[in-house]
């Protein structure tokens, strides 16, 4: 039995994903009503898939199935893992975690979903570290393969590869990582959005023609603007400003006042209907700045940055090799 704590975009793929592989799921949100809707709209998403016949209406029906729906942490007695995907904040995870122990098996295991945080820091708050573990998965959780799994400092021999395993049963792609701040993806990801702001900071070019040259001759699937308003404005600017301060407030991690500022006027994104841009139904697509060479300087500039962040993590080893 897999337990999720956290019925949002995150919660609820990571309950699709465990269903997906026959596991019986139970799926909690503090937020009265969340989780119901959450399996309602995994539902109404995977019909989409039975029409375009990439799905049977007896596999959607059996998926949904079996994922309940439980008002109380106390429901979660009988899970053998849980994995908590609330909000980015220590003290909320660690009060979610210390009050987990009261009521499961000293045989489950606490997975957090952390995305940069300590996971060493939210196992101290257990009588029991020795069970938690970070198991990162990525948005969305069902289409996007990479999950990363982060032993905590705590955590028991042998925890991590169990864990690796099992996400290799689920068919995703698990790497296991150390427990640094913003671990493989969020850290070697900061250069990719923080450079880009500056760009737009020094008036060299706009977000529509950054995006653009990091699509077009970059090679990125989505330029960074882009990119922010999908994952959302307030998850990217925590995770930086959370990576930031865990590296002692190291410069090259330092958030931008366009993120804060973003994120203060609510414009989150894609989920609000607004953020770098307007999502709007009639909304005005902005024009790109047609220039080789300034395409050329963005890209230059972001991938240096990106190459750079890249190579200090391989120094420092923040992933196992296989």
């Amino acid at each position: 039995i897999v337990g999720v704590i956290g019925a949002g975009a995150m919660g609820s793929g990571i309950a699709q994903v465990a269903a997906s592989a026959g596991h019986s799921v139970f799926l909690f949100d503090a937020k009265e009503g969340a989780a119901a809707n959450a399996v309602k709209k995994t539902e109404a998403s995977l019909n989409k898939l039975v029409e375009k016949g990439k799905m049977s209406l007896e596999d959607v029906t059996a998926l949904c199935s079996r994922i309940t729906v439980i008002d109380s942490l106390s429901g979660f007695a009988s899970a053998d893992l849980i994995i908590e995907a609330v909000v980015e904040i220590l003290e909320v995870k660690k009060e979610i975690f210390s009050a987990l122990e009261k009521v499961v098996s000293t045989s489950c295991v606490l997975a957090s979903n952390t995305s940069s945080l300590s996971v060493t820091s939210v196992a101290a708050a257990c009588t029991n570290p020795e069970r938690v573990i970070g198991l990162h998965f990525f948005n969305p959780a069902p289409l996007m393969p990479l999950v990363e799994v982060i032993p905590a400092l705590q955590t028991k021999d042998g925890l991590a590869e169990d864990c690796k395993s099992l996400m290799q049963a689920w068919k995703k792609v698990p790497v296991i990582a150390k427990d640094t701040p913003g671990f493989i993806v969020n850290r070697v990801a900061r250069p990719y959005y923080g450079e880009s702001l500056k760009i737009v900071e020094e008036g060299i070019a706009d977000m529509a023609t950054v995006d653009a040259a990091m699509r077009e001759k970059g090679g990125f699937k989505m330029g960074p603007f882009e990119l922010m308003d999908l994952i959302g404005n307030d998850i990217n600017y925590t995770v930086t400003e959370t990576v930031w301060k865990q590296f002692y407030f190291d410069a090259r991690f330092r958030p931008s006042l366009i993120q804060k500022k973003m994120v203060e006027s609510g414009r989150l994104g894609r989920k609000t209907g607004m953020g770098y841009y307007d999502y709007s139904e009639n909304a005005v697509k902005p024009e790109v700045k047609s220039d080789d060479d300034l395409s050329s300087e963005i890209v230059i500039r972001v991938l240096a940055m990106l190459i750079n962040e890249a190579a200090d993590a391989l120094y420092y080893k923040i992933a196992t090799a296989e």
